[in-house]
C-alpha cells in the first residue's frame, strides 16, 4: 500500500516537473522509463535535452579504458538505437529540442546511422545546439600514425555522408585523426556554419600548412597536441576563448591571432625543449583585448620571454584581469614572473603552482639528453623598476608552497598596495605521482606554530594589510581548484 501510495504522489505531479526530472538523467535511464506506462512513454518524447553517450552504456565496472573490441561494438550500437528511439517517438515541430549530444566511437557505420537520425531530427524539429563528440576506439598515446590515418579517413566518409547534421552543429570535438587533405579543416568551418564550439586532440593534415581560420560563429576553439602547420585565425568576430597546447614540433609557437575583437581567454601549454624559441607576449597578444591568461610549463623550461616593455608593447597587457602560470618547474627563481605584474596594471589575481610531476616527465637522463630537454629550465629577469607599485591586484593564489619561495610572495605583497588575500596551498596531490619518490622534500608549514613564524617572515617590515592562509588542498576553494590546469 505504502508503495502504491509513493507512485500515485510521483504520477500526481505535472508533466512539465517530470520532464524537467527527466532531463537531467541520461539518455539511457531516460529511455528506461518508457516502459513504465503509457503516460512515461509520452514523456519521454517531450525533452528538451538528449545527452546520448556511448560511455554510459558500458557496463558497470567496465570503464572505456579496458573495453574491448565486441564491447566498443555494443555500446555503440546501443548509442544508436537510444539516438534513433528517443528521436522518432517525438511528434515533429511540437517541443524544441533545446540540446542534442551525441558522443560515439568511430566505428563501422554508427557515425553515419547517428549522422542521418540527427539530420532527419534538424529538418523536421527546432534544435536549439546539436553536438558531435566523435571517439576513437584508442586512446591518444596508443595511435599509431596508421591507426589516425585510418580514423581520418573513416571520418571524412561520415562528414561527406552527413553534410546536413553538420551544417547544424553547434559542438564539435575530434581525437586522433590524420586528414590526407590540407584543406579538411577549412571543409569543416564551411560546412559547419553554426559551429560555437570547435575541438582537435591528436588530429593534423599530412601535409602542414598554414591553416587560417574564418568562421562568424565560433566562440571557442582547442587545439591540443595537433599538427597542422602555422595556425592563423584569422576572422572570427565571436571568438571568446582559444586553447593551444602543445608545440613540440615547432621551433615557434605557431599561432597567431587577426580579427579576434572579442578574445578575452587564451590558454597556452607546452613540453619546451632546448631549441624551442621564446613566446614574447606582448607580440602574441599585440592585436587581442585578453582579460584571462592561463600559461602551463609542464614542469619543463620556461619558454615565456620576460620584457621590458614599451609603451605600444604595453598595450596588450592593458586588461589582463586573471594570469594562472601552472606547473612551474620546482627550484628556480620566480623573479621573472613579476613582469607580468608590471606589464598589467589592472591585474586583479594572480595565480601559480610550482610543482614536479615525475609521471608526465621524462627523468632518464640518457633520454632526457637525446630529446633535447633543457638542463636549466628557469629564466632570469631583472626589473627595470624595482620599486614599482602595483594597485589592482587583491588576490594571489600559490600551489605547492615551499619555505624557498617567502622572498618572492614578500616581493610581491610589497609592490601590491592593495592586496587582500594571500592563499598558499600544500602540494597537489597527483594519483599517477603517489607511488613516485619526491625529488625535494616538502617544506611548507604543517604546524600552527611554524605556520604562524612564517606569516611573520613573510610581513616583517612590509605594511600590508593582506590575510595570509596556509591551506591544505583538501580545503581548496572551488574557485581556485577550477584553475588548476593539469
Amino acid at each position: 500500500m505504502g508503495k502504491r501510495d509513493r507512485d500515485d504522489r510521483l504520477s500526481s505531479l505535472p508533466d512539465d516537473i517530470l520532464v524537467n526530472i527527466l532531463d537531467r538523467l541520461n539518455a539511457r535511464d531516460a529511455a528506461r522509463t518508457s516502459i513504465l506506462s503509457r503516460r512515461w512513454s509520452q514523456l519521454s518524447s517531450k525533452l528538451s535535452q538528449l545527452i546520448i553517450n556511448a560511455r554510459d552504456f558500458l557496463p558497470e565496472g567496465l570503464s572505456s579504458d579496458n573495453m574491448s573490441g565486441d564491447d566498443l561494438v555494443r555500446v555503440n550500437a546501443a548509442a544508436v538505437e537510444a539516438t534513433k528511439s528517443l528521436l522518432t517517438r517525438r511528434n515533429p515541430g511540437e517541443h524544441t529540442i533545446r540540446l542534442l549530444s551525441t558522443a560515439f566511437y568511430l566505428r563501422d557505420d554508427v557515425p553515419i546511422s547517428v549522422g542521418h537520425a540527427v539530420g532527419n531530427a534538424m529538418a523536421t524539429h527546432k534544435v536549439e545546439k546539436a553536438e558531435f563528440t566523435v571517439l576513437t576506439e584508442k586512446q591518444h598515446l596508443q595511435c599509431t600514425l596508421d591507426d589516425t590515418v585510418n580514423y581520418g579517413a573513416q571520418f571524412v566518409s561520415f562528414f561527406n555522408e552527413c553534410l546536413d547534421a553538420f551544417s547544424g552543429l553547434t559542438r564539435l570535438y575530434l581525437e586522433n585523426l590524420t586528414f590526407a587533405e590540407s584543406d579538411m579543416v577549412s571543409n569543416i568551418l564551411v560546412a559547419c556554419k553554426q559551429l560555437k564550439y570547435l575541438g582537435f586532440l591528436n588530429c593534423e593534415t599530412e601535409s602542414w600548412m598554414t591553416l587560417q581560420v574564418e568562421h562568424a560563429q565560433l566562440s571557442e576553439l582547442s587545439f591540443v597536441d595537433c599538427c597542422f602547420g602555422e595556425v592563423e585565425l584569422k576572422w572570427l568576430p565571436r571568438l571568446s576563448r582559444v586553447k593551444f597546447v602543445i608545440w613540440r614540433v615547432y621551433k615557434d609557437l605557431p599561432l597567431s591571432f587577426g580579427h579576434v575583437p572579442l578574445l578575452e581567454a587564451v590558454t597556452l601549454v607546452n613540453v619546451a625543449l632546448s631549441w624551442h624559441k621564446m613566446v614574447k607576449l606582448s607580440t602574441l597578444l599585440s592585436e587581442t583585448s585578453v582579460q584571462e591568461l592561463h600559461l602551463g610549463f609542464k614542469c619543463e623550461k620556461i619558454w615565456v620571454q620576460p620584457e621590458r616593455l614599451t609603451k605600444r608593447q604595453a598595450s596588450a597587457f592593458q586588461r589582463l584581469r586573471i594570469v594562472n602560470l601552472d606547473c612551474i618547474p620546482e627550484g628556480y627563481d620566480l623573479t621573472w614572473t613579476m613582469f607580468i605584474l608590471e606589464a598589467a596594471p589592472s591585474l586583479e589575481e594572480f595565480y601559480m603552482t610550482v610543482m614536479d610531476h615525475p609521471c608526465e616527465m621524462e627523468m632518464n637522463k640518457r633520454r632526457r639528453r637525446k630529446a633535447s630537454y633543457s638542463k636549466r629550465k628557469g629564466v632570469e629577469w631583472e626589473s627595470p623598476t624595482p620599486n614599482f607599485v602595483h594597485h589592482h591586484l587583491t588576490k594571489l593564489i600559490i600551489f605547492c608552497f615551499e619555505s624557498s619561495m617567502v622572498s618572492h610572495v614578500r616581493r610581491v605583497i610589497k609592490a601590491a598596495v592593495n592586496l587582500k588575500d594571500v592563499y598558499l596551498y600544500d602540494r597537489l596531490t597527483c594519483h599517477n605521482c603517489e607511488h613516485l619518490e619526491r625529488l625535494k622534500p616538502n617544506t611548507f608549514p604543517l604546524s600552527k606554530k611554524h605556520r604562524c613564524s612564517m606569516r611573520a617572515l613573510l610581513t616583517q617590515g612590509l605594511h600590508s594589510h593582506a590575510r595570509i592562509r596556509f591551506l591544505s588542498i583538501d580545503g581548496i576553494h572551488d574557485e581556485h581548484a577550477d584553475m588548476i590546469l593539469f
